[in-house]
Order: structure tokens, then sequence, then C-alpha cells
């Protein structure tokens, strides 16, 4: 078959889909653009949002239009909480965030001889207790490789859905996850990305007594020759313990992800979060204690239920004070199906949008003052691709350098910072090599 591919959504969602292409090839289909011809597409959903449902249905429908006679078939967390919707927009096979070689054995059978009516198959995610290994790592010419270590969450946020989409913690074993590491070096990835639902949790139900920081070690152990970063990160991560044990290790990244969501604890104690503002302060303090200079970045909700001028205006100082080197920030959306979309006080959405450019104005100034910092210092960079006529790569901060230079992919060079440029470096390579740095 000639399969097309559309992902939307977060990071293990991408990992899935780069599951799925690689299992799609051994069985010997061909991978096409999904703006083109197929005989079949496959919509990866996301639902986090209700705007993610929404984009979720409008791919869909570009994939029926696009090829009436083509399977499609949809996976992933909308598909996983609403199936009723996407049966209805004329789909021939659903499945959700559960057995995803089922979903191609699936998948092949529907290319062979189209059923009467949809093929519907989804679990009950709550009842799901066992990880599902999936081959780690993209295809030929990728840099980095993801490497899923976790699925489901139990935090049930006031406002998230993902926990019914994914169920509760399932970890990936630590030798399954050193065999992975150790594989995906082999195959020539200069670094690897740990990613799933909430990493944080990691162990919980392996009943080992080992933890995150446990894994990492491992990790970075198996593949000392590959950059290891840390996917997202709950606040309670960041132990004494952590940084001392992770800041030995010379293959980790210092690059935290530490999802906020708001500054301040009125707001946080409504989103069900599970610390408040002086224990998020202590992380980002441990994390400096630790580490040079260490790239933090957060996630931030504007404009949740009940949030005044005065809890936004608090959450802004707390921001300033964390001074992120990078945020995402999203306007709350009103999500069905949480307790959030129930609550009182819901923010009109041109005060949402306001306070959404407010929060990005002042992320703009943090990254821009972090990025200056390194102006005149040297970094080794992981080279990706060629875009407008130089190499672009990423430091072990996290920072995006561009340089002049001819066929550097999958390298890691040491670069001379010259400028900070908007919202990346760029700078000059120096001869000598990474392992002088």
């Amino acid at each position: 078959m000639r399969v097309a591919i559309y992902t939307l959504g977060c990071k293990v969602n991408q990992y899935e889909t780069q599951a799925l292409e690689r299992e799609l090839e051994r069985r010997g289909h061909a991978l096409v653009p999904f703006d083109g011809p197929a005989d079949a597409y496959v919509v990866n959903t996301c639902t986090v949002t209700a705007v993610s449902d929404k984009k979720s249905r409008h791919t869909i429908r570009q994939a029926r239009r696009r090829c009436p006679e083509a399977v499609v078939a949809v996976c992933g967390c909308y598909a996983q909480t609403d199936p009723a919707a996407v049966e209805a927009l004329g789909v021939d096979l659903i499945m959700g965030t559960n057995d995803r070689m089922g979903f191609l054995d699936a998948l092949e059978r529907l290319a062979s001889a189209r059923a009467a009516a949809p093929v519907v198959d989804v679990d009950e995610a709550l009842k799901r207790r066992q990880f599902e290994p999936l081959p780690a790592g993209g295809l030929e010419g990728r840099t980095r490789a993801m490497l899923k270590v976790e699925d489901g969450c139990v935090n049930f946020c006031s406002y998230c859905i993902i926990p019914y989409a994914r169920g509760p913690i399932r970890s990936l074993p630590l030798a399954s996850a050193v065999r992975e590491a150790a594989r995906l070096t082999g195959e020539g990835y200069r670094e690897l990305v740990l990613t799933g639902i909430e990493i944080s949790s990691w162990g919980a139900d392996l009943k080992s007594g080992a933890g995150l920081i446990d894994l990492v070690e491992a990790l970075c152990a198996a593949a000392p020759d590959c950059r290891v970063r840390l996917g997202s990160l709950e606040p309670r991560t960041i132990t004494e313990e952590f940084c001392r044990r992770a800041a030995a290790l010379p293959n980790l990244c210092p690059q935290f992800h530490l999802s906020l969501q708001s500054g301040c604890d009125a707001t946080l104690k409504r989103m069900n979060r599970k610390y408040d503002a002086a224990r998020y302060a202590e992380s980002v303090a441990l994390l400096r204690a630790h580490f040079d200079r260490p790239g933090i970045t957060t996630d931030l909700i504007v404009g949740f239920p009940g949030e005044t001028e005065e809890e936004f205006s608090a959450t802004l100082a707390f921001v300033e004070r964390c001074a992120f080197s990078a945020m995402h920030i999203f306007p709350y959306s009103r999500r069905p199906g949480t307790p959030a979309a129930a609550m009182p006080g819901q923010v009109p959405r041109a005060v949402k949008e306001e306070r959404a450019h407010r929060a990005a104005r002042l992320a703009e100034a943090l990254r821009t003052a972090y990025l200056e910092q390194w102006v005149g210092q040297v970094l080794p960079v992981l080279f990706e691709e060629e875009k407008n006529g130089l190499w672009r790569g990423y430091a072990p901060n996290y920072a995006e350098v561009y340089v002049p230079g001819v066929s550097l992919h999958n390298q890691i060079r040491q670069v001379k910072i010259s400028a900070a440029e908007g919202d990346h470096l760029v700078g000059e390579l120096l001869s000598r090599p990474y392992s002088e740095a």
C-alpha cells in the first residue's frame, strides 16, 4: 500500500507515528505525503483541547475528500475519547491509543476487503495495566530519536482529558529501555529524547523502588556517546538528590521542561496541580545551583476559569522571577468532560487573548536575555538540516543555533556564538573537535 500519515499533538503521538512508519516499511508498504494520492490515510489525533478536536476532524475530512476510494483510519487520543464523533465523519477504521500493531493489522485487512460498516475497536483506557512496547527511532535522515519510556497519567488536572485517553501509569521496564538506547546509538542517532505522558512517574507501577533518575543514569551509561534529553517533568521530580545525580552525567542535556501552568497558588489549586509556586521556585533554584545556566522551559495556561487580573499579574511576576529560557503559552480552552469546563468564572475570549499576548511579550524578553548570555561562548551543536543557506542545530541547553557550513547533518560540532538574533543564536564553527570542549 501507499500509506499517508498525519500526526497531531504531542511528542508521544510523534513517537507513536514513527513506530507506525517503521512497522509499515518493515511490512513492505510505502510512505507517501499526506497531501497527495494514497491507498490509505492514517490520522493520529489529539484531544488535549477542543481546538485539537477541531483540527483532528478537519484533517480526517481532508483525507476523505482527497481520495474517496482510499481507506481512512483514525487512531490517537480523540479517537479514544470520542469514537462516535470520529465515526460520523465516514471513516473506515477507528482505534484509540492502544495496540498499534493491531491497528496496522486491521488497516491491512480493510485494504484488501473493505467492510460494509466502519470497524470500531476502542478499549477502556482506565483499565490498562501493561506498557505497550513499540519500535523506537524514526526513519533514515533523523538525528534525534524519541524513546517512549512511560504512558498514562493519574494526576487528573481539572482542565485535562488525557488520563481518560491514556489510562493509568505504565512504564517501559528498565532493561528494555537500556536495550533500546543501545540499539538507537548503534543506528547512528546522536541524541535520545525520553518521552511519555508523564515521565516523572516512571517506575511507579513497576514496584522495584527505581525512579526516573535511576532510569536516566542507566540510559546515559548505555549510550555514552549519545546525548540524553528529558521530556516534560513535574516540579516534584527536581530534588537535591535528583540534581546531584543528574549533574554527574556528562551526556545529559542541561535543559529541563517543568510544567508550570500558573504562578498563582489559588489558580494552581483550581487546576488541581500538585504543587504551589514556592515548590516550583525551589525546583528552579535547585537546577540553577547544580547546572551552569540550564535551559528551563515551561508551559503556561492563561485565562483559566476564575483567573482575575490580580492572579494573572501574580503569574507574570512569578514567570519573570523564574527567567525561563523559553515558554509555550496557551489561552485556556474549555474541554468538555473535564471539571474545569463546568467551573464558574469562565474568562471571555478577548481577555484570554489579551493575556496571552502580554505573557508572550514577557516570554520573548526572557528568551532574548537567556540567549544573550551565550554570546562569546562556545557550545557543542548537533546539526539537523540546512535552512536558508545556513546549517541549523541545537545546543545541549536547547538553544537553536545557525552557522555557515557544508554537510553538517548529524554532526556535533563546536560553535563560537557571535550573536543572538530573534529566537536563535548564530555563530561560527571551530576547527577543534567536540571532545575538546
